[in-house]
């Protein structure tokens, strides 16, 4: 039950984390797309220092996602950590079945937490690295 409800929270962090980097990428193009400046000199927009500034921002908000999963991880690991820990003060015998069991899924529930952040993490740089390809074709399009 619990196990799946890691993967449920692993998921929802990886599908926010894509969204949030997507979105992220989409308001900044928006942004600089429509400001007077760019309105009254169409060449601003192809500008690098334009493209740089959305790649810029792109890499900050894969950061920031990046941040927030490690810390989500984290958090998973430090709740499975502390689930064992009650269950061995609430356990009369030392090292028995109910406290073997906590720590073998506390091991699990940690390798999949850490597996998740890894995999999202990976997600969040093909995110970013297609942002940034994409506006380098759009640079060398228009120069």
């Amino acid at each position: 039950m619990k196990l799946n409800f890691v993967t449920r929270l692993s998921s929802l962090g990886r599908w926010l984390a894509t969204t949030l980097v997507g979105l992220l990428a989409i308001a900044f193009i928006w942004q600089g797309a429509f400001t007077t400046a760019a309105m009254a000199s169409p060449t601003l927009i192809a500008s690098r220092d334009a493209g740089d500034q959305v790649q810029q921002k792109a890499r900050e908000g894969a950061r920031d996602a990046k941040g927030f999963i490690r810390d989500t991880a984290d958090r998973v690991e430090r709740t499975a950590n502390r689930n064992v820990d009650r269950v061995e003060q609430a356990s009369d015998k030392d090292n028995s079945f109910v406290e073997r069991k906590a720590k073998r899924d506390r091991d699990r529930i940690e390798m999949r937490a850490e597996q998740d952040a890894a995999r999202t993490q990976r997600a969040v740089d093909d995110t970013k690295n297609v942002v940034e390809r994409a506006v380098d074709n759009i640079k060398d399009a228009l120069n």
